[in-house]
């Protein structure tokens, strides 16, 4: 399995991004889908996750009221809307199955700074 986040960039407070995550590897409909991040000396936290059918989200308190999180299973792709972006937001953004993890990839990074 193959996890290749993109959208990331800088982004100055209050703006928006949407970062995507496309799957590779067959299993992409079967699990639900998770949005990771890691901020620098820091460890890596779930954000926010869905369902295998797009129907149940769950978001950290932290993100909650200002990402969403979606999935395309004809497409093999997770996304996740990110609104009123904060400084604390900046991070680097990965995907990956919260009941059985892959191969991290490289993320996709986001900085928020005026």
């Amino acid at each position: 399995v193959q996890l290749q986040a993109s959208g990331g960039g800088l982004v100055q407070p209050g703006g928006s991004l949407r970062l995507s995550c496309a799957v590779s590897g067959g299993i992409f409909s079967v699990y639900r889908m998770g949005w990771y991040r890691q901020a620098p000396g820091k460890q890596r936290e779930l954000v926010a996750s869905i369902n295998t059918g797009g129907g149940s989200t769950l978001y950290a308190d932290s993100v909650k009221g200002r990402f969403t999180i979606s999935r395309d299973n004809a497409k093999n792709t997770v996304y996740l809307q990110m609104n009123d972006l904060k400084p604390e937001d900046t991070a680097v953004y990965y995907c990956n199955f919260p009941y059985t993890l892959q191969d991290w990839g490289q993320g996709t990074l986001v900085t928020v700074s005026s």
